[in-house]
């Protein structure tokens, strides 16, 4: 298995038309976004215009999650959705997509051969989720990642009961078995004093 933590401070930070974006992690990892040669790529951006339209991004889908404050999305000639923290939308980068309201969301773009999903997890003060990590279709995908980004909070991450990374505000850690079947047992604890929200993004690829 192939683990990487990558702490907040290690992050990328540019500028695009509507704000900023942070690369947090990207797949191959000498890939470059402009060339728009990745097979996936997770990011986080804060919009600070109250109306932006997105880049284009023709041959990429994606999936974005609001992480603070409130949007509506609009793909125009297809559909428009309203956003609250953690909830999601998922739509093709070669739509027209404008967002209204400034938020700070989460990002996940695949190229043609991944798919992928983000899920939110709360975990409140002193307590702990349980759950397994797994391929469930291999003979279609042959590679899968898992991604775990800490929105708020401090966290620990115990991988089958031996290894353990902590985790804070931005941090990513990156889970890659090299083989399968294969399943993690994967154990994250709220060692903070507040509540804590993770995200996790599984990512099958080829």
């Amino acid at each position: 298995m192939i683990v990487e933590l990558i702490k907040q401070n290690e992050q990328t930070t540019s500028n695009w038309s509507g704000g900023t974006t942070t690369q947090i992690a990207i797949y191959p990892k000498d890939a470059i976004y402009s060339e728009k040669n990745f097979m996936w790529r997770l990011s986080s951006a804060r919009v600070d215009l109250e109306e932006s339209t997105f880049t284009s991004l023709p041959g990429i889908w994606r999936l974005i999650m609001v992480l603070e404050g409130e949007m509506k999305l609009e793909h125009t000639g297809h559909h428009s959705v309203y956003l609250k923290p953690f909830e999601q939308d998922s739509f093709s980068g070669d739509w027209t997509t404008t967002s209204l309201g400034k938020v700070r969301d989460f990002n996940l773009m695949m190229a043609e051969g991944c798919s992928g999903e983000l899920m939110a997890i709360e975990i409140k003060e002193k307590t702990s989720s349980k759950m397994t990590i797994h391929n469930p279709n291999p003979d279609r995908y042959s590679k899968m990642t898992s991604a775990f980004y800490c929105v708020v909070g401090k966290l620990s991450i115990t991988i089958d009961d031996t290894d353990i990374y902590e985790l804070t505000q931005g941090d990513l850690l990156l889970l890659s078995p090299n083989k399968y079947p294969e399943n993690l047992s994967i154990t994250i604890a709220n060692t903070g004093n507040s509540q804590a929200y993770i995200i996790k993004a599984d990512i099958k690829y080829y």
